[in-house]
């Protein structure tokens, strides 16, 4: 169950690691046909991208956690939205915990501008998430992953169709949980393992091989580790790479749930 308007994709705006600018920052978009549904992350560069893809800016995202390469736009995107008359508010879904943490990282400034009486939530609509959400019709799940300090970064899935880790060490029992049904599963992966984020070794020792053809790795340095992790039989990520995604569940659509309820 797609919904109307075509089916679902994922599509790569940038794959790579915070040192990895010219790999564009990660973030991801959810299509479905042609047209954009929700953005994953904005780090630095990543508004331009998409404007060079839809012409646009966003009308939403999901926010995983704060680092500058996952957020890094935000100050940008506020300007932008600022000075244009009648622009919509976006939309911006953050994990609850991670709330705080964006509004000291990005939001937190004096007199965002000059001339005085703007906010900077005044050109967003900011919108705290726990479990789940919905949005276009879809609902997605929320769950904490292994980056930093604990509930501080979060992954994103949609039932049967996807599930994205953001920054992680390896989640074996987030992906028992919402990636049982076949999903493609977005890991952030580098040729070796650090306490921030998963290596290639890590994905031998905590996933079963069933895990690993459903793989897509993101998040790596340079071209050299594309072709190591390529090399190891793995999908890889780059710029610009759509992925066609399964339809998610019955229980991930609107129409599944009015249908339920209505019984």
């Amino acid at each position: 169950m797609s919904g109307p308007g075509g089916a679902l994709s994922l599509r790569f705006l940038g794959v790579g690691s915070a040192q990895a600018s010219a790999l564009g920052s990660s973030s991801a978009v959810l299509q479905r046909g042609d047209a954009p549904l929700l953005l994953i992350d904005c780090g630095i560069g990543a508004l331009d991208r998409y404007r060079d893809v839809y012409g646009a800016l966003p009308e939403a995202v999901f926010v995983t956690h704060t680092h500058l390469d996952h957020v890094g736009d935000f100050e940008a995107w506020f300007y932008r939205l600022a000075f244009a008359a009648g622009a919509r508010l976006p939309r911006v879904y953050v994990p609850a915990s991670v709330v705080p943490l964006l509004q000291r990282r990005v939001a937190d400034f004096p007199n965002w501008v000059a001339e005085g009486g703007r906010n900077f939530w005044d050109v967003f609509q900011l919108v705290p998430v726990s479990d789940h959400f919905w949005h276009a019709g879809l609902r997605f799940a929320v769950f904490p992953v292994r980056h930093h300090a604990p509930e501080s970064a979060f992954g994103l899935a949609l039932a049967g169709s996807f599930l994205y880790t953001g920054d992680t060490r390896p989640i074996p029992e987030w992906l028992q949980q919402h990636a049982r049904h076949g999903e493609w599963i977005f890991h952030d992966c580098a040729p070796e393992p650090n306490p921030s984020h998963t290596g290639l070794p890590d994905l031998e020792r905590e996933y079963a091989a069933g895990v690993r053809a459903r793989l897509v790795l993101y998040h790596y340095p340079d071209q050299p580790a594309f072709e190591r992790m390529r090399g190891q039989g793995y999908r890889v990520a780059t710029p610009g790479a759509v992925f066609e995604l399964p339809p998610p569940n019955d229980d991930a659509c609107v129409e599944g749930w009015t249908a339920w309820s209505s019984r």
